[in-house]
């Protein structure tokens, strides 16, 4: 049975008393009917003619799980448990301990906070009593933190207790003032939820310093501030072994890469929608799988939010954070279409993170069937491109899209006596 999911009554959906996990990561659910017959209806019903959600098509297949595992402590005010956990989409601005007590303790009272990463950004919240978390998690399940990001997923988590050893931007316990290791300001004190995300970047960084917003200390985009606290790792709390992570890292790695299909050029052309590129690496001893270094570990978390669990080539890409802290080019080989299994990408014009002017054109989307194409001279030929440099190209499928700009992004079209141009793409 898959963790993490939300469960919920939910008979708006289907008849006969069905209960949904939802995935919001993988972009799946599953669902549970009150007989094996309406469950075949369902399947059956999907197959025969397509079914859309949101715009995107949905599948329906049998399920090897025979039931929905209800936590014990699902929307039930006698179960005791008073922890949320929080999963944070599209993560542009960092999370902080600060931001997390700003949003939450206006609502109920908060205890401890703990944040880590496993696809993305996630977090518990421990309450002073059930009826806060339960209050906490109404108003503020699918909020966004900042205006158009940041947005808030929320279920109960398991342990009914967290264990907080050190107070610092990932953990802190409001309960033991003596952890205390640096002052952190009066961020807290502001109200964040909803309200405008922080200034754009600035030439010295993502903008003007902010205790809410620390940047991490190997960034590229560096604050002046002598006084701009580091990302601290923090040991997971013992009772909750399904909740494992990283410390915090600039690198992200990928597995299930096609192997006669993708490469460091193809990788970068699909990551660096969402960071800069630093180095791309295969790994010779795993195949398949690559270590990308981008340019702050905000990039990775952006990556792995939208990246995790597409599909490309027909494999699905695994993205999560790598424990090495920086790609080191050794054990170079040639790969199946014999390009080189790394490359450096640091000095390539094609970054779109590397100045303030740069950085603030860009939009984070999640992959879509409509790519934004831009930079293509007017002598193209094709009927749809005829005399335009810029415009849209909508695809069947997200993954026809994400395959085409992965071989496409940044290829260069030459035109007779001219220097060679390069069309550039990005999903929209």
């Amino acid at each position: 049975m898959p963790g993490g999911g939300l469960v919920s009554k939910r008979s708006d959906l289907m008849a006969g008393g069905s209960y949904v996990m939802m995935m919001p990561f993988k972009r799946q659910a599953l669902v549970e009917f009150s007989t094996v017959e309406s469950a075949d209806r369902c399947v059956s019903c999907g197959a025969k003619e397509p079914v859309y959600i949101a715009g995107q098509q949905a599948y329906f297949n049998y399920s090897t799980s025979k039931r929905i595992t209800r936590p014990t402590n699902a929307d039930n005010p006698n179960s005791g448990n008073k922890v949320l956990l929080l999963s944070i989409q599209n993560p542009l601005y960092p999370i902080t301990t600060d931001v997390l007590y700003t949003v939450c303790n206006p609502i109920g009272s908060v205890l401890r906070i703990v944040i880590f990463k496993r696809n993305g950004i996630q977090a518990m919240v421990e309450f002073e009593s059930v009826q806060c978390a339960q209050k906490a998690k109404a108003a503020l399940n699918g909020a966004d933190i900042y205006a158009g990001c940041c947005t808030l997923k929320i279920e109960y988590a398991r342990p009914t207790r967290l264990n907080v050893i050190k107070n610092d931007n990932e953990s802190w316990d409001y309960t033991k003032p003596y952890l205390v290791r640096r002052d952190r300001g009066k961020g807290r004190q502001r109200q964040a939820i909803l309200g405008e995300h922080p200034s754009s970047y600035s030439e010295n960084g993502y903008g003007p310093p902010c205790p809410l917003l620390p940047l991490p200390g190997n960034s590229r985009y560096k604050l002046t501030s002598v006084d701009a606290p580091d990302m601290v790792s923090y040991p997971l709390p013992q009772s909750s072994s399904s909740y494992s992570g990283h410390a915090p890292s600039s690198v992200a790695m990928v597995s299930g890469l096609h192997p006669s299909k993708m490469n460091c050029t193809r990788i970068f052309n699909l990551f660096c929608l969402y960071g800069n590129i630093e180095k791309v690496k295969f790994m010779k001893s795993v195949p398949g799988t690559a270590l990308v270094e981008m340019g702050d570990e905000y990039a990775v978390d952006r990556a792995i939010t939208h990246l995790n669990s597409i599909k490309v080539f027909g494999k699905r890409l695994n993205v999560c954070v790598s424990k090495q802290h920086a790609v080191i080019p050794s054990q170079v080989f040639e790969l199946e279409d014999g390009s080189s299994s790394y490359k450096d990408f640091a000095m390539t014009r094609n970054n779109r993170f590397s100045s303030a002017g740069q950085a603030s054109k860009n939009i984070i989307q999640p992959p879509s069937a409509v790519l934004h194409y831009y930079n293509v001279p007017p002598c193209i030929s094709q009927e749809h491109l005829l005399r335009t440099i810029s415009g849209l190209l909508e695809f069947d499928s997200k993954t026809e899209a994400v395959e085409v700009l992965t071989v496409l992004n940044h290829y260069q079209i030459r035109i007779p006596s001219k220097s060679p141009v390069p069309a550039n793409r990005k999903l929209n």
